[in-house]
């Protein structure tokens, strides 16, 4: 009964006033219509179901939800290119260079390689790095430092990738990097991965030498903070 009757007395104020209402109630429904129809016309791709993406990955519906609004506000057509890609990644590394880094690392993420990245992408590849097994990580990783994708990590791929990661580092980092540090964390790396000397690094390998050294293990860890 109180409830009807707060309603009622609601409607009695509205009939004092109806036209500031009106106009109230007219200017929210063209604004949420204009902000409906501007997204309509920006959003080229649409998620999966977060039912299915919920399935597929480590996280909640909820999470789910959460990581699209980030996502979406970020990439309102509802996928990411290699440039916008570039440039919310180097926000968080300000004072280095994280160019070259962000290209490998957008490259790993665009698993279909369409030259963009969508949001089941972006989740199915977060999933693996924040809640993955080790196994799984160390997959992934393995794939980001195969440039090339011919199943293989030779030592200028993996040269590549820890100088980009050092230069993404910036010259603030503590203790101070001499010109030859990439180098050196390369060769010790291929020293102990690759077990047979023939110059690459298989999978196999990849995966055996990282899960036997704690030292590497810490060294991957601390790249995969910088993902």
């Amino acid at each position: 009964m109180g409830a009807v009757m707060g309603t009622f007395s609601s409607l009695q104020t509205k009939q004092r006033r109806p036209s500031k209402d009106i106009a109230w109630w007219y200017y929210q429904y063209q604004r949420d219509k204009i902000e409906d129809e501007l997204e309509m016309t920006m959003v080229c791709h649409r998620p999966e179901g977060l039912e299915q993406l919920e399935a597929q990955t480590n996280f909640t519906k909820r999470e789910l939800q959460v990581l699209y609004r980030g996502f979406k506000n970020e990439c309102p057509s509802g996928v990411v290119n290699e440039e916008t890609f570039k440039q919310i990644y180097a926000q968080f590394f300000p004072h280095g260079d994280a160019s070259m880094y962000a290209h490998y690392l957008f490259h790993a993420f665009d698993i279909t390689q369409t030259g963009s990245v969508k949001f089941e992408d972006f989740v199915t590849a977060l999933s693996i790095l924040l809640r993955g097994t080790v196994h799984e990580k160390l997959r992934w990783t393995f794939n980001l430092y195969d440039i090339n994708k011919d199943g293989y990590i030779n030592k200028e791929e993996m040269m590549d990738i820890v100088k980009a990661i050092y230069d993404m580092m910036g010259k603030y980092t503590y203790p101070v990097l001499k010109e030859d540090t990439p180098r050196q964390h390369v060769d010790v790396f291929f020293q102990k991965m690759d077990k047979n000397k023939d110059g690459i690094v298989t999978l196999d390998e990849f995966l055996e030498s990282c899960q036997e050294d704690d030292n590497i293990m810490r060294s991957l860890q601390l790249f995969q903070n910088v993902m």
